[in-house]
Formats: C-alpha cells, structure tokens, sequence
C-alpha cells in the first residue's frame, strides 16, 4: 500500500516533503486537503490539524505530521542515507540545521512573509493581534530586518565552504532550508547571492523533484503579488 502525503500545496512546510518524496523516489499518492484540515475525519487521524502528513501502515498512529519528523522517519525506514547520513556525527549536524531553522529562521520568515501570504499568524504574535497597522508593520520590518543573521549561520557554519549542508549532495536540512527561502520573494527580500546560488544549485541537483513542488509555490506567490 502506497504511503498517502497530506497536503497544502502554497506552503513550503509542504513543499519540503513534496520535494523529499520525489527526490527519494518513494511510492505514494499526493492529496491536497485544502479546506478539509479541520473536518471531523481529518482531526480523527491529526487532532494538531497540521500539514504535511503522511499516512502509512506500521506508523504507532497511522499518521505522521511535521516536514521534519517525516523526512527522518522516512529516511531511517528505507535507509536514505544520502539524504540522511547514518554516521551520527554527521547525522547530528542536519538535525541541528533542521532544529535551528525551525526554532529561529522560519518563526522570522513567518513573521516577515506571512502578512503579505494572506496566512494567518501565531496567537501571541503581534500581527495576530489588536495592535494598529502601523505596530504590526514595524513587527514584520523587525522580523525582516533580523533574518539576516541565522541565514547567515547556515552558510559560515552549516556548509563551511561545501556546496549544500549535506556536504557534496543535498540533504534532508537542505531540502527544509531551501523551500524555506522561496517565500521570502513575497516581500522582494534580498538574498545574499550565495543563497540564490544555493536555491540554483538544489534546483540543479534535484531537478524536477524540486521544481514541480516549487512551481505550486510560486504560483501561489505570484498570485498573491498581482493581488496587491
């Protein structure tokens, strides 16, 4: 039976699995549950109404949800080690990279992009809230202003000179990483050329796998753009 993936197709949390999957080569059918995240069947199987999520048999709930968690697991199941090395050493600077971007870079994207995304954001932040437009557009601007400084992390520390975090070939961090970046065109943010190198080269190195999956993204963002 074909592993089942879950998705929304704008949204680069999606779009790494998306990407993952296809670069794999791994047998499953696609769904996108626009609309539905929040039907009694959906919250039957994923109460936390969260995408990407993967269903398969031999999962201790059925289903699997968070881009990360999803592309270890499937890395560990079908031993991927090119995307996920097995020597724990190394093994341990992707899950850093991973864990990093999703405790600091993406909550600065978020907050940079998601006004401009038409996404709802975060109870607790300041553009989910009653402040004026005027605190939250200096909220985004600060989030903007401070994504420099963790991309940067990625480049002198991450990849020290290698080509992707992975070493020579793309790994799990980099799919996450790279997928990332693509919303920060929303607000015209501009990347450091050796980040727009970066996007080339996985674009490069995962050809369509990425492309297909990027396509719906930016889609959605040009959309948006020419709704402004």
């Amino acid at each position: 039976m074909a592993m089942q993936l879950n998705v929304l197709k704008p949204s680069v949390n999606n779009m790494a699995v998306r990407v993952f999957a296809r670069a794999a080569g791994l047998d499953f059918s696609e769904n996108d549950v626009y609309g539905h995240t929040r039907s009694p069947e959906f919250m039957a199987k994923n109460p936390a109404h969260l995408t990407p999520m993967i269903e398969e048999p031999g999962l201790p709930k059925g289903a699997l949800w968070e881009s990360c968690a999803i592309m270890q697991y499937l890395s560990n199941k079908h031993g991927l080690t090119q995307f996920y090395p097995a020597d724990p050493a190394r093994r341990a600077m992707i899950d850093s990279a991973m864990f990093y971007l999703v405790g600091t870079l993406y909550p600065l994207v978020a907050r940079a992009t998601y006004p401009s995304l038409n996404f709802p954001q975060y109870p607790g932040e300041v553009g989910a809230s009653e402040a004026d437009d005027a605190a939250k557009s200096a909220a985004s601007k600060a989030a903007t202003d401070a994504i420099a400084e963790p991309l940067g992390v990625f480049h002198s520390f991450f990849m020290d000179g290698k080509p992707f975090i992975g070493g020579d070939s793309p790994s799990i961090a980099d799919i996450r990483l790279a997928v990332t970046l693509e919303f920060l065109d929303v607000i015209d943010y501009p990347l450091p050329e050796w980040a727009s190198a970066y996007v080339r080269r996985m674009e490069d190195a995962l050809g369509d796998a990425y492309g297909e999956p990027a396509a719906d993204v930016r889609g959605y963002i040009a959309y948006v753009r020419s709704q402004a």
